[in-house]
């Protein structure tokens, strides 16, 4: 499976501007300077890639409740990925996830655990392994 996306960048770095789309057609969005390292309108690479990390992280959460004998009535996952100056540029210095999940018969514990193990090993987790993470899991019902 091939997943594709595209960018199209036109000018210099602060005046300049961009779109971004989803091979699929589902998502086309601008982005510029101000989007990206300011609170213009627009997306930016960042939360793209918060958006992928929380769908990533709540479809394999639900494998592993799965796994364990239960359904998930919902899992609700928010990322926040932190971009700041290190070593004189800028880099991804970290990704918080914050996921709430409604499982009934699911104990606490259980979760906890299948929560912290698909922190590890979700497809996009693996590979922003560089990336230092946090999570915070809460189980309803």
């Amino acid at each position: 499976m091939d997943r594709k996306a595209s960018a199209r960048w036109e000018g210099d770095l602060r005046s300049g501007s961009g779109k971004v789309k989803l091979g699929s057609g589902a998502f086309e969005g601008e982005y510029s300077f101000g989007t990206r390292f300011e609170a213009s309108p627009g997306t930016n690479p960042e939360e793209l890639l918060g958006a992928a990390h929380a769908g990533c992280f709540s479809m394999a959460l639900s494998v592993g409740i799965s796994k364990a004998g239960h359904t998930a009535k919902r899992i609700d996952t928010n990322a926040v990925v932190h971009l700041g100056q290190v070593d004189g540029g800028f880099a991804i210095t970290g990704i918080d996830l914050v996921t709430e999940a409604e499982v009934p018969g699911l104990s606490k514990d259980k979760f906890q655990q299948l929560a912290e193990a698909t922190k590890v090993n979700c497809i996009v987790s693996r590979a922003l392994s560089a990336v230092p993470m946090t999570l915070k899991a809460t189980l309803i019902g």
